[in-house]
C-alpha cells in the first residue's frame, strides 16, 4: 500500500515536471531521496521511464483530432494536415533517436547524477530568461505548424539531443530550440509535445526490453497507477501550460530551474 502512495506521488512529479520545461529527470531524482520504492534498482529505472506512457496517452487524447491522420466522414480519407505533422515529427526525432540509442548506457553510467542535473537545471534556466529578453524585441517568424519547414523541424530535433544529458529538460530544449529559431511559444510548446510521443514510447520500450517481461504482480501494480495518474496530472498540465504561454513568457520557468538546481546542488552536497 505504501508503494503504491509512492506511486501516486511519483506519478504527480512526472506528469507536472515532462510537459513544463523545469526537467522531469531533475524532480525524479530529489522525489528518489525521499520517496524510495520498495524495488530493484532495474525497476525503479524502468518505472521513472515507463510512466511517461502514461504521459504520452495524455498528448494523444487532447491532440486527437491533429494527430490521428483518418477520419470517419468519407472512406479512405487521410488528412493531409495530420500526416504534414507526423512527417515533421519523425525528421525531428531522427537526431535523438541515432544518438540515444548509441549513447544510452554510457548516459546512464556518466550523467545522470545530482551534479550533472544541477547544472543543466541552472545553465537552461538562464538560457531561458535571456532568450525570452531577445524575444521582446522581436516577433516570431511561424506561427503556425504549417510554416515550420522540415529543415526546422531537424533543427529542433537537434536540440532534443540536448536533453539526452538529465537536467535539462527535453519540453525545455525543444521549445527553446524553436523560439531561438524563430517560432512562437505555442508552436514550438505543441510541437515538443507531438515530438513526445514517439521518443518517450520508444525510450519506454527499450526500458521494458532491456529489463525483460519478467514483472511480478505487485511490480505490475505500482506501474500501472504510476501511469494513470501520470497521465490524469499530465492533461491538467498540458492545458496549464497551453494557456500559460498564451498571456506570459518563459522567464519564470527560468527562475524556477535556477533555484531548484541550487536546492538540489545545496542538498547533495550537505548530504
Amino acid at each position: 500500500m505504501i508503494d503504491i502512495l509512492k506511486s501516486i506521488i511519483l506519478g504527480i512529479v512526472e506528469g507536472i515536471t515532462e510537459w513544463l520545461p523545469i526537467s522531469s529527470t531533475g524532480h525524479l531524482i530529489l522525489a528518489d531521496e525521499f520517496i524510495k520504492l520498495n524495488a530493484s534498482a532495474e525497476f525503479k529505472e524502468m518505472f521513472e521511464v515507463v510512466i511517461q506512457l502514461g504521459a504520452i496517452l495524455a498528448v494523444v487524447v487532447i491532440f486527437w483530432n491533429k494527430l490521428w491522420p483518418f477520419t470517419s466522414k468519407e472512406k479512405g480519407y487521410v488528412k493531409r494536415k495530420s500526416l504534414m505533422i507526423w512527417s515533421k515529427v519523425i525528421v525531428a526525432v531522427i537526431p535523438a533517436a541515432v544518438i540515444g540509442i548509441l549513447l544510452d548506457d554510457w548516459m546512464n553510467e556518466h550523467l545522470f547524477n545530482p551534479w550533472v542535473v544541477a547544472a543543466m537545471l541552472v545553465f537552461y534556466g538562464v538560457l531561458f530568461i535571456i532568450i525570452e529578453r531577445i524575444n521582446t524585441k522581436r516577433k516570431p517568424k511561424i506561427i503556425s505548424m504549417k510554416a515550420l519547414s522540415y529543415k526546422d523541424a531537424l533543427l529542433i530535433g537537434t536540440f532534443q539531443v540536448l536533453s539526452l544529458v538529465p537536467g535539462t529538460s527535453r519540453s525545455g530544449s525543444t521549445i527553446l530550440g524553436g523560439m531561438i529559431l524563430g517560432v512562437s511559444r505555442t508552436v514550438a510548446a505543441e510541437f515538443s509535445f507531438f515530438l513526445a510521443v514517439p521518443v518517450m514510447f520508444g525510450a519506454s520500450l527499450l526500458k521494458v526490453l532491456k529489463f525483460g517481461f519478467s514483472i511480478t504482480g505487485a511490480e505490475f501494480v505500482i506501474l500501472a497507477v504510476g501511469m494513470i495518474t501520470a497521465f490524469v496530472i499530465s492533461v491538467l498540465a498540458i492545458k496549464f501550460l497551453l494557456g500559460y504561454i498564451k498571456k506570459k513568457d518563459f522567464t519564470a520557468f527560468g527562475y524556477y530551474r535556477i533555484v531548484l538546481g541550487a536546492i538540489v546542488l545545496g542538498y547533495f552536497l550537505l548530504k
